[in-house]
């Protein structure tokens, strides 16, 4: 991917020298049932809500920790994908009359608090609709170098673009309608509509890749592939069936490793917003 001459994005946060410690949890296993139930009636995503735990009060201790010349460079090139995403967002939000607004991007090492509550590196990269913030623990790329089998630059591009996608999603009131579906749903309905946004999402990262190439030529020989891999490589059925040894399609929240490069090469085909209706 060419990204080393693109503009840098101001929309960046970096607490990577921030260390959260967990205090002593107030209120045990009927405070966790309480708070989950509100965050889902509040629309928060769920994935989200498993790594909260609220009234932990969480210490905020400094680091000395010094990031290595490679990590300060994935840094730089995340800076460079965010950029990319506002510049094609933007211009997608002005050809259909609205104003684009930009998300902030969180790096962040090991924990982090967010509108959403205290999340764990674990979980992976999240976007919190609360405050409009992505949150990222670059140590997820190498896992999903290492773990997952999907290296390359654009890979990691693509899960970038997947979580502005998410933004996207919540600015054009698709997350909400989604959450109130699902709130009237009973759980396989439920997933199933989480499906159906993720998918969305992964449509909406084709659709930058399509444009920031026609617009800025980013793209590279094999960066295609190097995003259907990714894709691939974290749908739900190849990772029940690694973690667990066999799969459960009824709880599925992401969608099979087939949806997702379908709907990823959808958006990068046709770079058109409206055919990136998972929900149609």
């Amino acid at each position: 991917m060419r990204w080393r001459t693109g503009r840098r994005s101001s929309n960046i946060e970096d607490r990577r020298g921030t260390r959260l410690r967990r205090g002593a949890f107030r209120g045990g296993i009927g405070t966790i049932v309480i708070a989950l139930a509100l965050g889902y009636f509040l629309g928060i995503d769920p994935q989200v809500l498993l790594q909260i735990q609220q009234g932990l009060g969480p210490e905020i201790t400094g680091s000395t920790r010094k990031p290595s010349p490679e990590e300060d460079q994935l840094a730089d090139f995340v800076s460079v994908v965010l950029a990319d995403t506002e510049d094609t967002w933007r211009e997608i939000f002005q050809n259909s009359g609205r104003d684009y607004q930009e998300p902030v991007l969180v790096m962040f090492s090991g924990s982090v608090q967010s509108a959403c509550g205290m999340a764990d590196a674990a979980m992976g990269p999240f976007y919190c609709p609360a405050d409009h913030k992505v949150y990222i623990d670059l140590a997820f790329f190498d896992d999903l170098k290492r773990q997952h089998g999907a290296p390359g630059d654009f890979a990691q591009a693509y899960v970038v673009a997947h979580e502005v996608g998410h933004h996207v999603q919540n600015l054009l009131g698709i997350t909400n309608k989604v959450r109130k579906a699902q709130r009237a749903a009973g759980k396989a309905e439920a997933n199933e509509l989480s499906v159906r946004l993720e998918l969305q999402a992964d449509c909406f990262a084709g659709l930058w890749g399509n444009h920031a190439d026609r617009s800025r030529q980013v793209l590279e020989q094999g960066d295609v592939e190097e995003a259907l891999n990714a894709a691939s490589a974290i749908g739900d059925d190849r990772l029940q069936k690694k973690g667990r040894g066999y799969v459960v399609p009824e709880s599925f929240t992401h969608g099979t490793s087939r949806q997702r490069v379908h709907w990823f090469r959808q958006g990068i085909d046709s770079g058109d917003p409206d055919s990136c209706n998972t929900f149609g």
